[in-house]
């Protein structure tokens, strides 16, 4: 080999090199570019809520992340109540697993869409001694088709919620202090608002995350008065809340256990920020709260609250923002002669597990049968709060005939038409 081609030579094995560079290069980009859009692993599947119709974030408290889920797009629905009286069979046939090993977590409800998301954890007992329970998260719609959304394999982006609590902490001796990371979360204009604890001595945090997610939290700490138990509290998460505008002013509404009701202005949530509630409302105690939805039936902004262990409580985003413009609660209940203080409710007859808005005509609620045990996926319609179905009363005989000018009619002819009693529907008036 003459001299003259050694160059030609090392030209070429270092464009050789070059690409053999530049592949790997590629290789590993697109490697992280496939860690980056699965994901980290969903280890429990807990709060949910979407941030439009086609994504859906799910908080991982095993995991400590927050988990985009990217859904495939689907149809806009037709409003159809939901009349599913047994969707915890269902479920079960589509996991093939039983009924009883289903611990249902959390429901939100696809805009748009009509179509109910319900995270949950499988008993891990059948796998052997020790083992965790399995994140599952189900679609179902009116007609009672359940599909499993496959958590692993799922197209989503992941983001470390942060300041967890500690690993060993425990409430009443077996609930882990972790599994309250998150007790709720709401998507507003570009940031998800995330509440539950944190590690802080001043353990009720509110985080703000940026979205689509980039960077980390900021978290803010969160005292409120409780009339109830007459003291400051630092500890005890927001188990609900919505956001709004109250005044003006782009307001967090949130509900504590027993009862609380407080107002915290968005532009206070900062980096590090210690925030003073203030508490608008008391509710009653020994309850804790189950859901918190806003919406209009027509009669301006509502705010409507669900409890744990007693009815509902309506209210209107007005009286609200009037509370919030003067000063807050700030001395005890007179139990019992005055078990509530603040803003008066209205009284609503509604009990349920979770609940959210399906669309402008229903809510959609996840409720237990007492009779059966069976979960229930079930509608009710904005309004009128109830499911005429569940009372056996002076209108259900066969015998009874509704008066001239009666006003129940037709309203109890639209609800037995939504529950499935069509046939059993007052006929209208002619």
């Amino acid at each position: 080999m003459s001299s003259q081609s050694f160059p030609a030579q090392r030209s070429t094995l270092s464009r050789r090199s070059r690409g053999r560079h530049l592949l790997r290069l590629t290789i590993l980009a697109l490697g992280l570019h496939a860690a980056h859009a699965i994901g980290a692993p969903v280890q429990s599947a807990g709060k949910i809520t979407f941030v439009d119709a086609d994504t859906l974030v799910v908080a991982d408290w095993r995991g400590g992340q927050l988990h985009a889920l990217h859904l495939p797009p689907i149809p806009a629905g037709t409003p159809t109540p939901f009349n599913l009286k047994d969707v915890s069979g269902a479920i079960a046939t589509a996991l093939h697993t039983r009924p009883e090993r289903l611990r249902f977590e959390d429901m939100a409800l696809r805009p748009g869409g009509e179509v109910a998301y319900i995270t949950l954890s499988v008993d891990g007992n059948g796998n052997g001694a020790g083992a965790k329970p399995k994140p599952m998260l189900v679609s179902v719609d009116a007609a009672g088709k359940v599909g499993r959304v496959d958590l692993d394999r799922s197209k989503h982006e992941s983001i470390a919620i942060g300041n967890l609590p500690a690993a060993n902490q425990r409430l009443w001796r077996d609930t882990p202090a972790a599994s309250f990371t998150v007790t709720d979360m709401k998507f507003y204009e570009g940031k998800l608002y995330v509440a539950g604890l944190s590690n802080a001595s001043f353990a009720s945090a509110l985080r703000v995350f940026d979205f689509p997610f980039k960077g980390g939290a900021a978290v803010s700490s969160v005292e409120m008065y409780h009339p109830v138990h007459n003291q400051l509290e630092t500890r005890a998460p927001i188990r609900k809340m919505v956001i709004t505008r109250l005044n003006g002013e782009p307001t967090l509404v949130a509900a504590f256990t027993c009862s609380p009701l407080v107002t915290i202005p968005l532009k206070d949530l900062k980096d590090g920020a210690h925030i003073a509630a203030k508490t608008v409302a008391e509710f009653g105690w020994g309850s804790a709260p189950a859901g918190m939805v806003m919406f209009d039936a027509g009669q301006g902004p509502m705010v409507l609250l669900t409890h744990s262990h007693k009815s509902a409580d309506l209210m209107s985003v007005d009286d609200i923002a009037q509370a919030s413009g003067k000063p807050g609660l700030s001395t005890p209940i007179k139990w019992p002669a005055e078990p509530t203080l603040g803003i008066k409710s209205t009284y609503v007859p509604m009990r349920v597990a979770h609940i959210d808005n399906q669309d402008a005509s229903f809510f959609a609620a996840l409720r237990r049968n007492e009779a059966s045990g069976a979960m229930e996926l079930v509608s009710m319609r904005k309004g009128l709060f109830l499911r005429l179905s569940d009372f056996i009363n002076e209108y259900d005989f066969a015998d009874y005939k509704y008066p001239a000018g009666d006003q129940w009619s037709g309203v109890h002819r639209t609800l037995r038409t939504d529950e499935g009693y069509a046939d059993l529907a007052p006929p209208p008036k002619p």
